[in-house]
């Protein structure tokens, strides 16, 4: 019966295996989910999707598998939809007034109702519009959309008009988890979370079932155990460019910064501006006044740290190549000497660049620092932060 269903997800790109939907159809007999629409969703889900990226996909392909009659064949109509008493009269309870139970029961009842539904599945040849009988579009059917009818079952109907449908059947909330939808902070979470190395460290406050059980197996009575909790062990430093071109930009890399921020719980940051020279500053109202020399964070954060630029690299090459070339001030040295020591300290590194990889080739500048930092320049979107954070790992 859910074949049709199992397919509609691998036709999504769901990367949903045999032995997922053999354990689904294992739940579902064995009562695992209760005979109601939303906990019928919630354990297929739970049962067949393992990374949230597909969550989005998964509630298309749910919508389209059990939307109702118009887009399944009517060979398959009856194998593909099913109508659960239970489910239609969880709906009955929660939704209809008493009064409007009461007028159901008088003019025959629910299981009246249902009744009526088979034996129209079981009768009609294929899709139908108007008129008061069969399962259609329009018309004054009890089941059906677009229509209008005291007690109906709304099938295949994109949202409420009359408010008197017993059963929504395909109604769904649509979260966008896929990797081609717009950044936000949760969907760069999602992202951030391929750079982890989990590590135990700290205080010993989590409890140790595993030892907790040994040990008090051994030793004849309860021996509580504790461990230091896990937690992600990478380090990062992230340099930040503000000002100028990147004021296009901010929102953007704000929401980069508070998911990084939640993320790594080892995460330093420091700004700059269109290039790296011999200082930054970790406070934009006092970068004037609070610089710090850039040779001391070379020497702050060892190798071990993930480096991470986030910047447009949009600039005068002047800027990069000369000595002199900055915009705001005097540099002693090229900006391409100050990139190629941060690339050589720390050899785990990557640029993320907020201007769409199609514009990058128009950009001499952009060119300089992509060959400084040996290609390692992504595009600031999902999929360019999956890519880096894989390239990082």
């Amino acid at each position: 019966m859910f074949l049709p269903f199992f397919h509609a997800l691998r036709q999504a790109g769901i990367p949903v295996s045999l032995r997922e939907y053999l354990t689904f159809l294992e739940g579902l007999a064995a009562g695992l989910c209760r005979y109601d629409i939303e906990s019928f969703y919630i354990f297929a889900r739970t049962s067949m999707v393992k990374d949230e990226r597909f969550l989005d996909r998964f509630d298309r392909a749910f919508s389209q598998a059990f939307s109702g009659l118009e887009a399944i064949s009517t060979e398959d109509m009856l194998e593909a939809v099913d109508l659960p008493d239970d489910w239609l009269r969880d709906a009955l309870e929660k939704h209809l007034s008493p009064e409007e139970k009461a007028q159901i029961e008088a003019l025959g009842g629910f299981d009246a109702l249902m009744d009526t539904l088979r034996k129209r599945l079981e009768e009609q040849k294929g899709r139908h519009q108007g008129g008061s009988k069969w399962v259609g579009t329009g018309g004054t059917s009890p089941f059906g959309a677009y229509g209008y009818n005291p007690e109906g079952v709304r099938i295949g109907q994109h949202e409420s008009r009359h408010q008197r449908a017993v059963k929504v059947w395909d109604k769904r909330e649509f979260r966008d988890f896929d990797e081609s939808v717009e950044l936000g902070t949760r969907n760069i979470k999602l992202a951030l979370k391929r750079l982890r190395q989990w590590a135990r460290h700290g205080a010993a406050e989590e409890l140790d079932l595993p030892g907790t059980i040994r040990a008090s197996a051994e030793a004849g009575y309860i021996d509580v155990k504790t461990r230091p909790e896990r937690r992600n062990a990478v380090k990062v430093v992230l340099f930040l460019d503000v000002g100028g071109s990147m004021d296009a930009h901010v929102k953007l890399v704000e929401e980069l910064f508070s998911a990084a921020r939640a993320e790594f719980k080892h995460l330093e940051h420091w700004y700059f501006h269109n290039c790296l020279y011999e200082g930054v500053w970790k406070s934009n109202r006092r970068r004037w006044d609070d610089v710090t020399p850039t040779w001391d964070v070379l020497h702050r954060y060892g190798a071990d740290y993930k480096c991470i630029f986030v910047g447009d690299a949009s600039m005068s090459p002047y800027e990069i190549t000369h000595r002199g070339g900055a915009n705001e001030h005097w540099n002693e040295e090229p900006g391409h000497l100050w990139l190629t020591r941060a690339r050589e300290h720390w050899p785990d590194h990557t640029w993320l660049n907020p201007l769409p990889e199609r514009v990058w080739d128009y950009t001499s500048s952009i060119g300089l620092i992509r060959e400084i930092f040996e290609n390692r320049m992504h595009p600031l979107t999902l999929e360019g932060i999956t890519a880096a954070m894989k390239e990082l790992g």
